[in-house]
């Protein structure tokens, strides 16, 4: 059986898949041949990512396909329902990436806490000329010990990131669909683990204005609008810090860039965008914005666990 790996697959993955007798195909095909390319071949297997895009169209015009997998967390480029409905089986890989996310995500906190973005940008150009002055520009960092961070999207990565933002200090609170309190363990080498409790509520606006930083870990509106808009900016602190690795969209990219401009947001890291691959200029060049190209689960462990766990959803789904 052939499994066109579309996006690609880590190597792991598929030396698991060809040990167990099926051949996995790695070069990629544009959008517009894909359903041609999976009907010449006999693709019974759909690998993707965020790149390649799964919709009713292809669905229809590949009746032989019978399973479709996303390496990563979010499926909204498939059309998920509609593909179990034909009878393909539609699966992702939610925890393989959440460690890698929460890294990504920790070291944007640390990032823009003290504008070290702008600086590794600025001192190769103006660091033997403008020493003094880069100094004084850069020398009104906060520090992340005892500030609140707000994690919207209380799952496997709000949780993986809940752990380093407490190891360091900061206080958590969680926004997500249920309300309650959740243990997260926090491993301490050398001295074993301690658990903390983060009270998680459902309604975002009760807690919004209490954070320094906030890190969205949520899809968009199920009416396909921006979980962060005007509003939600306007009850935050002034000088609140956001961090967006989740998807493009979840934050209002027009609403944020306003927000910068007049100092209601210190700083944004962002790994995602609303227009990608090609992200509005503005946004990038912003002085206050770090941006990542969309890395978060871009690490060599990540893709690893990737592609087993996919490997091991095709190898139980068609043997």
């Amino acid at each position: 059986m052939k499994i066109l790996a579309n996006d690609g697959i880590s190597p792991e993955g598929i030396e698991k898949l060809e040990a167990n007798g099926f051949e996995v195909v790695t070069e990629k095909v544009a959008q517009e041949n894909l359903a041609q390319a999976i009907n010449d071949n006999d693709y019974v297997g759909l690998l993707v990512r965020s790149a390649t895009t799964v919709r009713k169209e292809l669905i229809d015009q590949c009746p032989n396909l019978k399973f479709i997998g996303r390496g990563g967390v979010g499926m909204d480029n498939i059309d998920v329902s509609y593909a179990r409905e034909k009878g393909i089986v539609v699966e992702n890989t939610p925890a393989a990436s959440s460690q890698s996310v929460a890294e990504l995500v920790m070291g944007s906190l640390f990032s823009i806490s003290r504008s070290t973005y702008d600086s590794y940008k600025q001192m190769p150009s103006e660091g033997s000329t403008e020493f003094k002055k880069l100094k004084k520009k850069y020398a009104k960092g906060i520090e992340l010990r005892g500030k609140t961070l707000l994690i919207v999207g209380f799952g496997r990565i709000g949780q993986a990131l809940a752990q380093y933002a407490l190891g360091i200090g900061m206080k958590v609170k969680g926004v997500n669909i249920d309300s309650g309190s959740v243990d997260i363990p926090v491993e301490v080498d050398g001295a074993g683990t301690v658990n903390s409790k983060v009270v998680v509520t459902n309604k975002l606006e009760e807690v919004i204005g209490e954070a320094d930083f906030i890190s969205l870990h949520v899809p968009k509106q199920a009416d396909g609008s921006a979980v962060i808009g005007s509003k939600e900016l306007s009850l935050m602190k002034d000088g609140v810090r956001i961090v967006n690795a989740a998807r493009g969209g979840v934050v209002d990219e027009d609403s944020l860039l306003e927000a910068l401009n007049n100092g209601k947001v210190a700083a944004a890291a962002l790994d995602v965008y609303d227009n990608e691959p090609t992200p509005r200029k503005d946004l990038l060049e912003h002085e206050a914005v770090a941006c990542t190209p969309h890395i978060g689960a871009a690490t060599v462990e990540a893709q690893a666990r990737i592609g087993v766990e996919l490997a091991d959803k095709i190898i139980s789904t068609l043997k």
